[in-house]
């Protein structure tokens, strides 16, 4: 393979692994967007904050009262979305990861998401699931971005790919069970993934991962958006309705373009 030697270890350790955890390729597009959510936050409490942001991130959940969790997530989702630089900047974040695992011409999902875990709430909770399990494409990849540091029960879990050959097997015999099932089934090989603000991780969404209640005592701030390849196959999920073209080379752009002289197609 015509890899770099530092491209073919990060290719290896993503096939073995699963995932990848890696400093962000662009630090201040990292702080630019954990200051927006800073922003968002402190307008949706009415109030400026004095704390340090990741003090501040990390206990929240001080301030927002529990029932008012989800409309205060979907709105610093709406306001984070509404920035324009926001996707080109998370993007930046695992340029050259992405690069390198998944190529140079890149679909993006239109929105990025956002989670917000409050110490202790169940209300949040992701159960065990695989993204291709309900119409996701194979071919994408996730990049996982904590904005504090993310640890413990805090973090997400995965089954690392070398466990996933015996849950593979099981499968057939673990459907009609609840989430709760499958995750008993793994939790004794699942990998909790330990992750500092200032790391990024990109990982393979066709493994089970989920979450857990978060006992630790402080709140998880986390952000997660696919790519994909541009012309390899789409899930449910297609180019223009929820991926859009964000690196497309000359080359490309002149195929998808052309016509046959005098026919116009």
């Amino acid at each position: 393979m015509f890899m770099t030697v530092e491209d073919q270890a990060l290719n290896t350790e993503f096939l073995e692994q699963g995932y990848v955890i890696r400093p962000v390729a662009d630090q201040a597009a990292l702080d630019w967007i954990r200051d927006g959510f800073v922003a968002l936050a402190e307008e949706a409490l009415g109030r400026k904050s004095d704390l340090p942001p990741e003090v501040f991130l990390n206990h929240i959940h001080e301030q927002v009262p529990v029932p008012q969790l989800n409309d205060f997530r979907l709105r610093m989702i709406r306001g984070i979305n509404a920035a324009d630089a926001l996707r080109e900047n998370y993007y930046k974040l695992a340029r050259t990861y992405l690069d390198a695992l998944v190529g140079n011409e890149l679909a993006m999902q239109l929105r990025v998401n956002l989670s917000i875990q409050f110490p202790d709430d169940d209300s949040s909770l992701l159960p065990v699931h695989a993204d291709t399990w309900s119409g996701d494409s194979p071919y994408e990849v996730v990049v996982w971005l904590p904005l504090v540091n993310c640890y413990g029960s805090k973090a997400m879990y995965l089954l690392p790919a070398n466990e996933y050959a015996p849950f593979d097997r099981d499968f057939v015999r673990l459907q009609g069970s609840s989430s709760e099932e499958v995750y008993k089934s793994i939790e004794n090989k699942v990998k909790w993934l330990e992750i500092d603000y200032g790391q990024v991780m990109v990982f393979n969404q066709s493994l089970p991962h989920g979450n857990r209640i978060n006992a630790e005592p402080e709140t998880r701030w986390s952000m997660n958006c696919r790519f994909k390849s541009v012309f390899t196959p789409y899930g449910d999920k297609k180019l223009g309705e929820f991926f859009e073209p964000i690196t497309l080379r000359a080359a490309s752009r002149l195929g998808m373009d052309y016509r046959y002289p005098g026919t116009g197609k």
